[in-house]
């Protein structure tokens, strides 16, 4: 029998890079995720990101058998729900008016990161049982526990061990059944007229503000290059009055340990930047992320960060673009909803029960959004049939 031992770390840096990035691999969800890679992680954490000052506390809880890691999960002590992007602030708000306190909470995330991937690192679905039973262990001494975006199976297991499901929509772009979308104009080409007439319209006025871009990937990216971005980034958050998450140096650490898994796109005017928008990428997927720009340039946003991003996953035949959180915009610009996941366990019965009831008839709302949204959807009858044939989403 493997001798099995459990403890909670603050930091990555007594976990060798090779041990935990061999158990994420080793889920089949996991391979080839960069964010719950230890170089992401551990930027996140080092540079203070993610800290006990940012209200991040690690907390990550580890699986040693026979002194070897075999499972983990990136558990965090939260005082806020900033950043997470599945949203319960109501659930605070009625804990505070009852007299209780919903924060410290426990959290299972990648921090500041709403892309689904695996919460439960392990080989097999043993060890993620595990993994959870240990997480709900320690939510005992909180409020709750909650975990973010896992993928569908993690979910049912999550599901299986108490924990009650809710579920949110983003919206993502697929690349063309068969060999994929010969370019740009033919991905144009499945969408009704309209469609197609607004985003060419939109495309031709970008260009005639004189901008131009240029794709850079892993050490095509400098350090002016992420200076110029980081100060993007920071403009967006100071034009939405409020505070960024990220610094300087968390993106020159990613730059430097996942150079490959870095696209910046920038944008150009008489050879000078203007904007730029920050893309993680693996070999399948492209994940929309930041996005900044240091003037206002009619629709530059969606050419940016939607269109650009779109090209650059047909160029380099990728299946997946996933545009962040949010934003019904997107559809229309060929992005389609996807329903994802989150799985939550509240201490008070009470509430709990309250709580079950509420996402029981959420989950039916989103269910009705859904379909509601597919009503207007950008794509011709036909392609949309073509891709519920091969599986599309």
């Amino acid at each position: 029998m493997a001798k099995e031992r459990l403890r909670v770390v603050e930091s990555l840096a007594g976990v060798a890079a090779a041990d935990w990035n061999a158990i994420a691999a080793g889920d089949p969800a996991g391979a080839g995720d960069p964010f719950t890679s230890h170089e992401f992680l551990s930027a996140l954490i080092d540079t203070g990101c993610a800290s006990t000052r940012s209200g991040w506390q690690p907390q990550l809880l580890l699986l040693e058998k026979n002194n070897k890691l075999a499972g983990a999960m990136p558990l965090f002590l939260k005082s806020h729900s900033y950043g997470e992007y599945v949203f319960d602030w109501a659930w605070a708000d009625a804990y505070q008016r009852h007299g209780l306190q919903y924060y410290p909470k426990l959290l299972c995330a990648v921090p500041f990161t709403p892309v689904t991937g695996p919460r439960l690192l392990a080989a097999g679905d043993s060890d993620r049982a595990l993994l959870a039973a240990a997480a709900r262990e320690m939510a005992q001494d909180v409020s709750s526990l909650h975990v973010l975006f896992p993928p569908a199976p993690e979910a049912a297991l999550l599901q299986g061990q108490g924990m009650m499901l809710r579920r949110t929509v983003q919206f993502h772009w697929e690349n063309a059944p068969g060999e994929g979308y010969a370019d740009f104009d033919d991905f144009l080409g499945r969408m009704t007229r309209h469609r197609r007439k607004v985003i060419r319209q939109e495309r031709r006025r970008v260009r005639e503000a004189g901008v131009q871009f240029r794709w850079l990937r892993g050490a095509q990216i400098t350090r002016e290059n992420w200076e110029f971005f980081e100060r993007c980034y920071r403009r967006t958050y100071a034009a939405h009055r409020s505070s960024p998450y990220l610094n300087l140096e968390f993106f020159l650490r990613i730059g430097a340990t996942l150079p490959e898994n870095c696209l910046m796109i920038l944008a150009e005017r008489a050879g000078e930047p203007v904007a730029a928008t920050l893309n993680i990428v693996n070999e399948e997927k492209i994940f929309g992320r930041y996005w900044g720009a240091e003037e206002h340039i009619p629709l530059l946003h969606f050419e940016s960060c939607y269109y650009q991003a779109i090209e650059y996953a047909i160029a380099h035949r990728l299946q997946f673009f996933e545009g962040g959180a949010q934003g019904e915009h997107k559809l229309f610009r060929g992005l389609l909803p996807v329903e994802t996941h989150s799985a939550h366990w509240l201490a008070h019965p009470a509430f709990a029960e309250a709580i079950e009831d509420y996402l029981q008839r959420e989950t039916k709302g989103i269910a009705r959004y859904v379909d509601e949204l597919n009503e207007h959807s950008p794509f011709r009858a036909q392609a949309l049939l073509q891709s519920a044939a091969t599986g599309e989403k």
